[in-house]
């Protein structure tokens, strides 16, 4: 210890240290002293020029003093960077809101035909005509959908549609009888086991026969669109009146909904459903 503190203290105190001794002295210790620079006081020049060099001395692994000011900090940002910011972010958001339109407007020309070489604005016309168009054509649809609702309803037609007399040309029928009538019943409730037998029981009161029957059970509901033939009578009058069938069939569905509240909670709503029960269910 006391050899290195008289080297150090040797080196420091020498007015004009040896080169070669620095850099020995630089390459053995790590941590060394700064040494201390004598300055002649006469030579003025000279001692300018000693410490402007001696000011931008650095250390070895530390940063000099005027480093700090290379780390930018948000005091550092102008108004004139901050809106260019703020004008980069907003083109960025505007080109990928028009992709996405564009991206959009991809999909609308593969569902339009010949719609490759339309503008927006025509191609958006066209897509408005062509969902009309398919709107039409649900409706149309619909009328003679066996699908059936949630809604009881009972749809007495006397008059049959050019769609009726193609089903009753297939189910054998002819239309050109001059002694027969058809009507068209449409009965839409829940599916119970005795719904047939009472339709069956009102149609043979009223002298009806099922020429067609188009039936749809759905979820425990069911939709029969029944096409019915009535003989004339002697006079050429139809022999059934159209609002004494509605009222029997009222009267079907009011006796199966009647049941339908009376029933137990372990009783099945459709037929199908029935088979899912172990068979000692049926002998109760």
């Amino acid at each position: 210890m006391e050899n290195l503190y008289h080297q150090q203290h040797q080196y420091s105190s020498s007015p004009q240290p040896n080169g070669e001794n620095f850099s020995h002295y630089n390459k053995n210790d790590e941590s060394f002293l700064v040494p201390y620079w004598h300055l002649p006081l006469d030579d003025e020049h000279h001692n300018n020029h000693v410490l402007s060099t001696s000011s931008a001395f650095q250390f070895c692994g530390f940063p000099s003093s005027s480093s700090s000011s290379t780390f930018p900090n948000d005091s550092s940002f102008g108004p004139e960077d901050k809106a260019a910011a703020a004008s980069k972010s907003h083109s960025q958001a505007e080109k990928r809101r028009r992709d996405r339109i564009n991206a959009q407007l991809t999909t609308l020309r593969k569902l339009i035909p010949k719609s490759d070489k339309m503008d927006k604005a025509a191609l958006l016309g066209s897509v408005i005509d062509h969902v009309k168009e398919l709107k039409r054509k649900a409706g149309e649809v619909s009328k003679y959908s066996v699908v059936p609702t949630e809604i009881d309803e009972i749809i007495i037609e006397s008059n049959l549609s050019d769609q009726d007399y193609v089903r009753l040309s297939e189910a054998g029928a002819n239309k050109n009888c001059d002694n027969v009538n058809y009507i068209k019943a449409s009965v839409c409730c829940e599916d119970r086991p005795e719904l047939f037998s009472e339709l069956i029981q009102v149609f043979k009161g009223l002298n009806l026969t099922a020429v067609r029957a188009d039936v749809v059970s759905i979820g425990g509901r069911i939709k029969s669109v029944l096409i019915l033939s009535s003989k004339n009578n002697e006079h050429g009058n139809t022999s059934v009146c159209i609002n004494t069938l509605k009222q029997s069939l009222k009267l079907v569905l009011s006796k199966i909904s009647s049941s339908s509240s009376m029933a137990t909670t372990c009783r099945i709503r459709s037929k199908r459903q029935r088979f899912f029960l172990p068979s000692s269910h049926f002998h109760q």
